[in-house]
């Protein structure tokens, strides 16, 4: 099996990281993958040597030369599996189908054409403009990052036999060694204060805002806690602003991107994932893997990853208060601390392995090359 894969951010974030463990992943159960890339994206920074990698990146997303030079490569490359990992990876991909993106078998009679397959990881509605629908009916599976996910697809359109879930996975081994940052010393923290860590881009839907919010309210009982927002992005000046509102310059940190993000989990005493909306939360599965437990909104897919009181608290999203109430219970409680991070350990390393997220993609890989699709083939409405 031969699949190619599409990513087209320039960024770093959960997504990308998905991308580079399923490419290494499935080379080393023996599969061939190469990966299309964004020519100074950081996945391409990132990828190992050895592995198959072409830099192109559309401008917009119809991008027709961008189109034009991938379906150049497919025909070239042949692969039997397209997977784009964005919707521009899926726009480029439909666009270069429809240009006649396909390889003539030995007698030159049948037309071969790759199975497109898209990754969703987000629980955002799909688009309803003409050419976003065009698009996703070009897609002959989606994997869905979350079940939540997968029932939004449905909801929006896509036919349940065209849609998988396949929950994301990490590679437990690799975090389990990443070396623990002590976070008092590299944050100049209180030598005692507990620490409260939220590790996500600094967008509207990842609700540090209501974060801060409940910051406020925690100090108030426990005045020697500490909150590190670790992650960069649009909101930035504006959290900012609200942390001076509330007097918090002392309390709530927002250090921005670190590479070192696994060891600094190993120092929070409470992981805390504040979203309003959530495709599934691969920075839950880092936390559990480091052992700590969660306090996490019951947005999106997460309660597929976290179980209230078993792992972690869950809260009703945008409610700060429900949030500061369920950080002070567990930061005045270390037996359940200790409880929930266990659980959680034991959860991520039975439920959410790379080698099982690997092992499912190469499954859906199988299923989608024995069905029939031609040049002239027509798909249902989404």
């Amino acid at each position: 099996m031969f699949s190619l894969h599409v990513d087209t951010a320039r960024t770093w974030r959960g997504g990308q990281n998905q991308v580079l463990l399923t490419v290494n992943g499935l080379r080393a159960i023996g599969q061939r993958a190469a990966l299309v890339a964004h020519p100074d994206g950081e996945l391409r920074k990132r990828v190992e040597e050895g592995l198959e990698l072409i830099p192109i990146a559309p401008k917009t997303e119809m991008d027709l030369t961008a189109g034009w030079r991938f379906a150049r490569l497919l025909k070239k490359l042949a692969p039997d599996v397209i997977h784009a990992h964005d919707p521009h990876g899926v726009a480029m991909a439909s666009l270069a189908l429809s240009l006649g993106a396909s390889s003539s078998t030995k007698s030159g009679s049948t037309a071969r054409v790759p199975a497109l397959v898209a990754s969703r990881r987000v629980d955002f509605h799909l688009k309803g403009n003409s050419f976003s629908r065009w698009k996703y009916r070009q897609v002959d599976c989606f994997i869905a990052a979350s079940e939540a996910i997968r029932q939004m697809l449905v909801a929006d359109g896509v036919p349940a036999d065209r849609t998988v879930t396949v929950h994301e996975g990490i590679d437990v081994d690799h975090v389990l060694a990443a070396p623990p940052v002590n976070v008092h010393e590299a944050f100049w923290l209180p030598h005692h204060a507990p620490v409260v860590g939220n590790v996500a881009a600094l967008v509207p839907h990842k609700g540090q805002r209501y974060l801060i919010d409940a910051a406020h309210l925690v100090v108030q009982q426990i005045p020697d806690a500490r909150f590190i927002i670790l992650g960069e992005g649009e909101l930035r000046e504006h959290l900012e602003h609200q942390v001076k509102e509330h007097h918090l310059e002392k309390h709530v940190l927002l250090p921005g991107f670190r590479t070192d993000v696994l060891g600094c989990i190993k120092g929070f005493d409470l992981f805390v994932m504040s979203s309003v909306t959530e495709g599934l939360g691969t920075s839950l599965l880092d936390a559990m893997a480091c052992a700590r437990p969660i306090v996490a909104t019951r947005a999106g897919g997460i309660p597929e990853i976290v179980e209230d009181e078993v792992n972690g608290v869950l809260v009703p999203p945008r409610d700060a208060h429900a949030l500061a109430d369920a950080i002070i219970r567990l930061l005045k409680d270390e037996g359940t601390r200790q409880r929930m991070g266990d659980a959680g350990l034991a959860r991520v390393r039975e439920r959410f392995t790379v080698d099982r997220m690997v092992a499912e993609t190469a499954g859906v890989y199988e299923r989608v090359v024995t069905l029939p699709r031609q040049v002239s083939s027509v798909k249902a409405h989404v």
